[in-house]
């Protein structure tokens, strides 16, 4: 009869000091590219709120002036209404 090898994969328990080493500084570039992550999304979250304030301002400035856009285009009407040659257009006067 011929004897079997048996081929069962087997771990080395020892652990050389350059696979610590390596697993050290992976440990630290993961570590350390999560602390420049949370920065770059903190300076992401200051520049948005920045941004929204921003346009925040810009939306109540075009309020207000589309308030008075409409304020004079009434007060022109009323002159329009009251003095018939004011209407340049139609008269063709200058």
């Amino acid at each position: 009869m011929i004897k079997k090898e048996k081929k069962n994969w087997y771990f080395n328990k020892q652990i050389d000091l350059s696979v610590l080493v390596q697993i050290i500084f992976l440990a630290v570039l993961i570590v350390g590219s999560w602390v420049n992550l949370q920065k770059q999304l903190s300076s992401l979250q200051h520049d948005i709120t920045n941004l929204l304030e921003t346009q925040r301002q810009f939306q109540q400035r075009i309020e207000e002036l589309n308030k008075a856009s409409i304020c004079y285009e009434y007060r022109l009407r009323a002159i329009e209404k009251k003095i018939p040659e004011a209407d340049i257009g139609k008269n063709g006067k200058m």
